[in-house]
């Protein structure tokens, strides 16, 4: 029996090694595998880092910059530095005013609209004080487009746009209310935004005007 117990202990120790053994091993691959992964995520942090930097440094740069529309906009009279501005679309014309310096002291700002947005080749006029002018000569809007028989919306004056059917000279006024508090339309469906103009009206007209 004492021989027998002997040997049963041997094969215990024996196994008991190799089982520690195996313990071992198998905690050394697991350790070497999330120091492997550490570094990986440690390596693609370090790359995101140095993308985000460069993505920063472009924008800095300017080279990464949302298309911006420019107009250019002619402003004359009693302004001090009078001429031709690259303007934002967006802006209004108490923008092109600043840009330009300021109103000289006889300018008369009370006759100029300068919450007006501005539209490409603008004409705005600032008048000296004692000159009487008509809202239509102190901002000069663009031609007015008539490609292919079409009336421009964004550029026709009232009297033109009571050429179109259902416009009388309330719309009209309306129509061009609307296009200085928010900019020119991008597309003629937008003309039902005016107040007074509906479905049934737009529908007589759309055939007759663009807004390009």
């Amino acid at each position: 029996m004492i021989k027998g117990e002997d040997e049963m202990r041997e094969i215990f120790q024996r196994y008991s090694l190799y089982f520690g053994l195996g313990l071992v091993g198998v905690g050394a691959l697991v350790f070497f595998y999330f120091q492997n992964q550490r570094e990986e995520f440690s390596g693609l942090m370090e790359d995101d880092a140095i993308l985000s930097e460069a993505v920063e440094d472009k924008k800095e740069d300017g080279e990464i910059t949302q298309e911006e529309v420019i107009l250019k906009v002619d402003l004359k009279g009693a302004v001090r530095n009078p001429g031709v501005y690259d303007v934002k679309e967006g802006d209004r014309v108490i923008d092109v005013v600043q840009r330009a310096g300021g109103f000289l002291d006889v300018a008369d700002p009370n006759q100029v609209n300068l919450s007006q947005r501005v539209m490409d080749e603008m004409v705005i006029y600032v008048p000296k004080k004692g000159e009487e002018i008509s809202p239509q000569q102190n901002v000069t809007l663009p031609q007015s487009n008539e490609k292919d028989g079409k009336i421009n919306i964004n550029t026709a004056d009232a009297t033109t746009l009571q050429t179109l059917p259902g416009i009388g000279p309330q719309k009209a006024d309306a129509i061009i209310r609307f296009r200085e508090e928010n900019g020119p339309f991008k597309k003629i469906e937008d003309l039902m935004k005016v107040s007074g103009i509906g479905e049934k009206t737009f529908e007589k007209l759309k055939e007759q005007i663009t807004a390009q």
